[in-house]
């Protein structure tokens, strides 16, 4: 729970309708007000995927755009917004201009006649990241047992493709329908497929897929072996090493869109 659900009630109730549907939303918090503003310090809504107020207030229309491009954008990359809300000749005074980002600020303009600024911060909140273990085998037992603890939610068949919700797919079949797993695993809408198998064994496989009319480009999106070369033994100890390469793959994706 956030601190903007545990301070109100119904913006609890809301987030927690959105979590259970697997909708992304974001919180947004007035920190900072200076000249006349409607809305003051610690005023707080919940906004919808498209950035539309669902729940709470944050005052009149004058911050209205400015908020809904940046939840857009938040839950777009998944990183905290901090957007400041002033009327022109203080964006000038200051040496910007709407949409510059300065430190990590983002600006908009007020132009509204009460001529006041408003900072407010943005926190998205998006769906458990989509884990698709594919197979029975150890390793496929240790994987779904493991991933659940660092938030993946961990299914056995890919789900209708959402927005917002990136889909990774490990095929660790090992041995019990691995081409058919990975032809199902290239064909849904994946951002990652990893093969828990030796580099031989997917080679033969590469080429039956090849056959199969997959194009080289496609084939080469499959992580073979999957997993960070750890020296793993074990069925834990690779389901280790798969899931350490899962957060790296996450987190790299986060960081690109920072740069």
């Amino acid at each position: 729970m956030t601190p903007a659900e545990i301070l109100s009630t119904d913006l609890a109730e809301v987030a927690q309708e959105l979590r259970d549907k697997d909708e992304p939303f974001a919180f947004a918090t007035i920190v900072r007000t200076a000249g006349s503003t409607a809305a003051k310090p610690g005023a707080k809504a919940l906004l919808s995927a498209n950035g539309s107020i669902l729940q709470g207030w944050l005052g009149g229309g004058c911050t209205r755009g400015a908020v809904k491009r940046a939840a857009v954008q938040a839950l777009q990359d998944g990183t905290p917004q901090l957007v400041s809300v002033a009327p022109e000749d203080l964006l000038t005074e200051k040496g910007v201009v709407a949409g510059d980002e300065v430190e990590g600020t983002r600006f908009a303009r007020n132009g509204c006649p009460s001529r006041g600024t408003v900072d407010i911060f943005i926190e998205p909140c998006l769906p458990s990241p989509q884990l698709v273990v594919i197979g029975a085998s150890p390793v496929a037992q240790a994987l779904s047992a493991l991933a659940p603890q660092f938030h993946w939610s961990v299914s056995s068949t890919p789900a209708p493709d959402k927005p917002h919700h990136k889909c990774f797919v490990v095929v660790a079949t090992q041995g019990q329908g691995d081409l058919d797993a990975l032809q199902a695993a290239l064909t849904a809408q994946t951002h990652y497929v990893a093969f828990v198998g030796s580099r031989r064994k997917f080679a033969s496989l590469a080429e039956k897929l090849e056959a199969a009319g997959f194009d080289q480009s496609t084939i080469d999106r499959v992580q073979a072996p999957a997993g960070l070369d750890l020296g793993a033994v074990t069925p834990e100890e690779i389901a280790l090493s798969i899931l350490a390469q899962l957060v790296q793959d996450r987190r790299a994706a986060m960081k690109h869109t920072d740069a």
